[in-house]
């Protein structure tokens, strides 16, 4: 049995632990050119020292590798024996391989190709396809994944650091944490057509304020702004039920089940029929914010990403949800 640390050729076995790359490249420069002063100047090595690398080749090997050419043909004074042209194909192999190898890497340090992670809250699904789309246009050989989940599931996602990248409507916080808002979310106050609100102008809370509303579960960011902001306006629901889907939500509203805050995305998706009440102090203003950890370098792959929403984020989204322009990271 052969070790893995040895290779055949001619008859003997060749312990690959005594070659290096230096001196393959010499030997395949010297078989291409047939001439080691022709090979030493390709190198820029003198000649001895591609003299002596032969040698040293030659006795790893311990078989005769080059032989003298009766004729010299186009400057050709050396040939490669029968073991020499074993070496040689082996050393091409092992080099192209390595070729190869510089080629994918430097693929992947221009992040052209490589994964990437990215983990956004379930509003959010909404607006990451509409970047990721004309992202994966300019990048198409970059595998991405795309987790959805609710903010407790993406918090969870986020401290075990199973992404390169998060998106947040209310980010987690912390030194470690690095958050910066792209697009703006703003949330609204949706009622059934049909509802006595719909259509006025300069509504107070406090007419609203005896109504049902539908919530999203706690932890949801959409919840704690609306919930801070009443606490800010001193104000207590009489009735509320929690619903913990916004497509549900949105139904739930269309049908005359109760009023709710809403994000103005989710709003967009829907195809019920909604009135957004015009009341004092609503819209509530938010924004998406694009989530890593500070302490962890971004992938080559997720730098793209970053990079491209720095870039081209008003091909993907209506100027009127972009905020100032911002440099990510």
């Amino acid at each position: 049995m052969v070790n893995r640390c040895s290779v055949i050729t001619g008859f003997n076995i060749v312990d690959v632990r005594l070659l290096s790359f230096r001196l393959l490249q010499v030997y395949i420069k010297v078989v291409q050119l047939g001439n080691i002063s022709a090979a030493a100047r390709a190198l820029h090595l003198t000649q001895p020292t591609v003299s002596l690398q032969l040698k040293k080749l030659a006795e790893v090997a311990k078989e005769p590798l080059l032989q003298h050419s009766s004729r010299a043909v186009h400057g050709k004074s050396l040939l490669p024996t029968a073991a020499g042209q074993a070496l040689y194909q082996a050393a091409c192999d092992v080099l192209s391989r390595f070729d190869d190898l510089n080629s994918e890497l430097s693929e992947l340090n221009s992040g052209r190709r490589g994964s990437l992670s990215i983990a956004v809250v379930n509003t959010a699904q909404y607006l990451m396809p509409r970047i990721l789309g004309p992202f994966y246009r300019q990048y198409p050989q970059l595998e991405v994944t795309l987790h959805i989940g609710n903010r407790a599931q993406i918090l969870s996602r986020f401290e075990q650091q199973q992404d390169d990248i998060y998106l947040f409507s209310h980010p987690p916080s912390g030194e470690h944490v690095s958050a910066i808002p792209i697009v703006k979310n703003p949330l609204q106050l949706i009622a059934p057509l049909d509802h006595w609100a719909a259509g006025k102008q300069q509504l107070s809370f406090s007419q609203l304020k005896h109504e049902r509303f539908l919530l999203r579960e706690p932890g949801s960011a959409t919840r704690m702004m609306f919930e801070a902001w009443l606490s800010s306006q001193g104000i207590e629901l009489s009735h509320s039920m929690q619903i913990e889907s916004n497509e549900a939500i949105r139904l739930s509203v269309a049908a005359g089940l109760g009023l709710s805050v809403i994000s103005g995305h989710t709003l967009l998706e829907g195809r019920e029929k909604l009135s957004v009440l015009q009341v004092d102090g609503f819209p509530l203003h938010s924004h998406w914010y694009l989530v890593r950890n500070a302490d962890k370098r971004l992938s080559y792959a997720a730098q793209s990403l970053t990079g491209f929403i720095s870039s081209h984020l008003a091909d993907c989204i209506e100027p009127e949800w972009l905020p100032e322009p911002v440099v990510l990271f």
